[in-house]
C-alpha cells in the first residue's frame, strides 16, 4: 500500500496498514499485476498442485474457481465451506512460515498490497509466492483470468468475470444520465486515518460508480489528510472506510467529526451526506462482493 505525505502534512505510518510497491524481479516473487497472462508451458493441472491461499479474498475466488486448498489463512471471517478442515497457515500479514513449508506447497497466493514486506520471506524460504493484485477491478479480473488460465478453471474464471463487466455495465446505464458528485473517501484504523485517491480499491469503485474523487492526479493508493484542503475540495459526499477492528473506528470518526470544528463547514456534512462503509464489502483490496459494494456505492451517491 503506496503512501504519500500531502500538501506538507506529515507521513502517517500505521502498524496495521502494511506498505505495498509493485513487483521485484530480484524477489523471485510473481505479481500476477505484471505477468501478463500465463504461458501455456506453465499451465498446471490444479490435481497436481498443492495451494495455499493467505488472504480472504483470494481464498473466496479459489473456492469460486473450484480449486483446492492444502492451506488457509487464519480469520475470523467465514471462509468457504469447501475448505472445512483445511490446515490454517496464520493471518495474512504473518503467515506462520514453519506450517507454511511443512505443507509444501507449489504456490501460494497472496495480494500485491502485501508484497513489500513478504515476497522477502517467501523468497528467503525458497517457496513460490503470486501476489494477486486486487487494487482494482480490473486488475481483479485480470488475476481472476490468470488462476484460471494457470489450473484449468477457464470456463469458471470467465463466467466470474463476465459477471462483474456485466454489473458494471448495468450501473453505467443507471447513472449515465445522473450529475456526478465530488467524494471524499477516508481510510481509518484506531487513531488516524488516511484520504483514499482512485487509485485505491474504494476509490475505483467510487469511479465506476459515477463519483468523481476530490484527490486527481495522484500515483499513490493513500495520503495523508489535510483538512484545510480537504474543506476547500467540499465534497458532496464522505465515505469513511475501516481498515480492522471496525467498530472502534467509526467511534473515532464520530469522535473526530464533532470534536474537529473544521468539518462542519463540509457541505457534506451539513446535508448528511456522510457514509460508513462496512468492511465486509468495502476491504481495502478487491473480495468477492464486488456487485454488492457497487449496489451500496450507487445508493450512497444517488441517494
Amino acid at each position: 500500500m503506496r503512501i504519500k505525505s500531502w500538501l506538507g502534512a506529515s507521513l502517517v505510518t500505521w502498524t496495521l496498514l502494511v506498505t505495498g510497491c509493485s513487483g521485484d524481479p530480484a524477489t523471485g516473487a510473481t505479481s500476477a499485476s505484471s505477468a501478463g497472462g500465463t504461458p501455456a508451458a506453465e499451465t498446471a493441472a490444479a490435481d497436481n498442485q498443492r495451494i495455499i491461499s493467505t488472504t480472504v479474498a483470494a481464498t473466496q475466488f479459489t473456492d469460486a474457481l473450484e480449486l483446492g486448498l492444502v492451506g488457509i489463512p487464519t480469520s475470523s471471517k467465514e471462509l468457504p465451506k469447501r475448505y472445512d478442515g483445511v490446515t490454517k497457515v496464520g493471518n495474512p500479514m504473518t503467515p506462520n512460515m514453519e506450517i507454511v513449508k511443512s505443507l509444501d506447497p507449489t504456490e501460494v497466493l497472496s495480494v500485491t498490497t502485501l508484497e513489500y514486506d513478504l515476497a522477502p520471506v517467501f523468497k528467503n524460504a525458497n517457496i513460490k509466492a503470486n501476489f494477486l493484485d486486487f487494487t482494482s477491478l480490473d486488475h481483479m479480473n485480470q488475476a481472476i483470468l490468470d488462476i484460471g488460465t494457470r489450473y484449468g478453471r477457464e470456463k469458471q474464471a470467465k463466467a466470474l468475470v463476465d459477471g462483474y463487466k456485466a454489473k458494471v455495465e448495468q450501473i453505467r446505464k443507471q447513472i449515465e444520465s445522473k450529475p456526478q458528485p465530488t467524494v471524499l473517501i477516508l481510510l481509518g484504523v484506531p487513531g488516524s486515518y488516511l484520504v483514499a485517491t482512485e487509485n485505491s480499491y474504494i476509490g475505483d469503485l467510487v469511479r465506476l460508480a459515477g463519483g468523481k474523487n476530490i484527490v486527481q492526479g495522484e500515483k499513490v493508493e493513500y495520503l495523508a489528510s489535510n483538512t484545510e484542503y480537504l474543506q476547500k475540495s467540499n465534497p458532496d459526499v464522505i465515505l469513511r472506510a475501516a481498515h480492522g477492528m471496525p467498530e472502534e473506528v467509526v467511534k473515532m470518526f464520530e469522535k473526530e467529526f464533532k470534536k474537529n470544528d473544521i468539518w462542519k463547514h463540509f457541505s457534506a456534512v451539513q446535508n448528511n451526506r456522510v457514509y460508513d462503509l462496512p468492511e465486509e464489502l468495502f476491504p481495502t483490496t478487491g473480495n468477492f462482493a464486488v456487485g454488492e459494494a457497487l449496489d451500496a456505492t450507487v445508493k450512497m451517491l444517488y441517494p
